[in-house]
């Protein structure tokens, strides 16, 4: 379809974490027109992250599990219809979030011991806390097996032995104290929850929104109040804007995860700051 089209492909599978960033940073290096990719949330944020903040324009062509920013551009669920369609979409240049974490941390405190900072873009969602416990204890099966349903399955199974750790986010002289947060720079959350409906990935700011109860009970809750699009009405959920928020544990013995676009990234601290004009997308 792409080249009946008249764009002429060139096809560069993955076959191992990471390469995807790889293969992408290679085109901007060599400088091809358009880059392509064919995957999931995991496998688009490897791609940014090879791309960013260069101009070349990235197009979509939806797969993996959730896939958010697809859904938020609206893009059609049928890889076949994406093809289809690409040729009369339109580049449009959004901004980026990029996390930053690391220094010198000891083991103990889940980091790196040396002195090494980590950078890292996200498109959609930054988890710190509850939701990236979830992605660091999901196995590969569960999650290659039953997708959403797999994630699903795990977020019940911690809800039963998570500790719900307290940390504060502090955001525009703003500080929100929770057990779990959002970074959003999209609406939407695991695909099909609208757990920031002020959100807008093509403004320069976050959505930050926060729970704050360490209540397994108050947890089910939530979810039932997410899923009803009433979550915003809980005295103990928040909802921020901002263009920079700095996260840290309550307790710094303790590690907190933090994951972007549903990979697993590091541990709090963390800052997570708005990058404008970082990336170009097609968009119909």
């Amino acid at each position: 379809m792409l080249r009946d089209a008249g764009i002429e492909v060139e096809l560069a599978p993955t076959t191992r974490p990471a390469m995807a960033q790889e293969l992408a940073h290679g085109a901007v290096i060599r400088g091809v027109d358009l880059v392509l990719v064919c995957g999931g949330d995991g496998t688009i944020n490897e791609v940014i992250n090879g791309l960013a903040p260069s101009q070349i324009p990235l197009g979509i062509l939806p797969s993996g599990t959730a896939n958010i920013l697809a859904r938020e551009l609206r893009l059609p669920h049928s890889l076949m219809r994406a093809a289809r369609q690409l040729p009369q979409w339109s580049p449009r240049r959004i901004a980026l979030g990029r996390a930053r974490w690391g220094g010198a941390r000891s083991p103990r405190e889940g980091g790196n011991s040396s002195t090494e900072v980590f950078c890292r873009y996200y498109a959609s969602v930054a988890g710190v806390g509850f939701d990236a416990h979830i992605v660091y204890k999901l196995s590969s099966r569960l999650k290659l097996g039953f997708g959403v349903a797999g994630y699903v399955l795990e977020a019940f199974r911690q809800l039963l032995r998570y500790p719900f750790p307290t940390f504060s986010c502090r955001l525009d002289g703003h500080a929100q104290q929770g057990t779990f947060a959002v970074v959003h720079r999209t609406r939407l959350y695991a695909g099909w929850l609208h757990l920031a409906p002020s959100a807008d990935l093509f403004a320069p700011r976050f959505a930050v929104c926060s729970f704050s109860s360490r209540s397994r009970a108050r947890y089910l809750f939530y979810a039932l109040a997410t899923l009803a699009r009433q979550h915003l009405r809980l005295r103990d959920v928040e909802l921020h804007q901002s263009a920079q928020v700095v996260c840290t544990p309550g307790d710094t013995a303790t590690t907190i995860r933090f994951e972007l676009d549903g990979e697993l990234a590091g541990a709090l601290p963390a800052t997570f700051e708005i990058v404008p004009d970082a990336l170009t997308v097609l968009v119909p």
